[in-house]
């Protein structure tokens, strides 16, 4: 009987990688990682860059962008461009108009009044003794309404009027003269009224055409000094 022998065939034996090949595969596979890495960083900034210049557009474009605001009238501008224009007879010619509607009078005041189909000038006229009277005058036609005095004037208030008028040495039409020498527009309303010294002063409002301000011109009445200018945006 022959003797069984056990054979042990042996196991596959790995072929073992050449260690220039390992190297490179360990080179490409940290230059993979790398460029993961770079990849995530370079897409986080140019979300950053993304995200960054998104409000700097919008500031730019806000910046350059009139408001809402800009270029609209003010509710005051707006009556003032609908009402000036409307008028075709100036605050000079129907001033005389009402001095002459009330004989031996002087001005005292006058403004442009609306509704803008139906201009007007409200013009208020005093005679000597101080006795203030007020005409409407059609600032289209020219043409004067009744005159009617003021029935809320005691004796005090016509001797401080008379008064006033006596000392204003600079006459209401030199002083528009002199409001519109400084800004030019249209003459919307002229007042007598007293300065904080007690002196007689003019108050004069120039509206400007180009953007419907009004300009209020206080000019000393005995020197023709511009006391105080002020412009009304609103």
């Amino acid at each position: 009987m022959g003797t069984e022998l056990d054979i042990y065939a042996p196991a596959p034996r790995r072929r073992a990688i050449p260690r220039r090949i390992a190297l490179m595969c360990a080179v490409v596979a940290a230059g993979a990682l790398i460029a993961g890495c770079g990849s995530d960083d370079d897409g986080a900034a140019q979300n950053g860059a993304a995200s960054d210049s998104a409000p700097a557009s919008t500031k730019a474009s806000a910046s350059t962008t009139p408001s809402a605001s800009a270029g609209n009238l003010t509710e005051d501008q707006a009556e003032r461009k609908d009402l000036v224009p409307k008028a075709k007879v100036g605050y000079d010619k129907a001033w005389d108009t009402a001095v002459k509607a009330v004989a031996g009078s002087k001005p005292v005041s006058i403004e442009l009044k609306g509704p803008a189909d139906k201009p007007s000038w409200s013009a208020k006229v005093a005679k000597e003794d101080g006795t203030e009277h007020t005409v409407r005058v059609d600032a289209v036609t020219g043409k004067a309404g009744q005159e009617q005095a003021d029935a809320d004037q005691d004796s005090d208030d016509k001797k401080e009027l008379a008064g006033r008028l006596s000392k204003a040495k600079v006459t209401p039409q030199q002083a528009a003269k002199t409001a519109t020498g400084r800004t030019k527009g249209t003459v919307t309303s002229v007042e007598l009224d007293d300065t904080d010294q007690g002196g007689p002063q003019w108050s004069v409002d120039v509206v400007t055409t180009n953007d419907w301000n009004k300009t209020t011109y206080d000019i000393d009445a005995t020197s023709g000094k511009v006391l105080r200018q002020h412009t009304d945006r609103d």
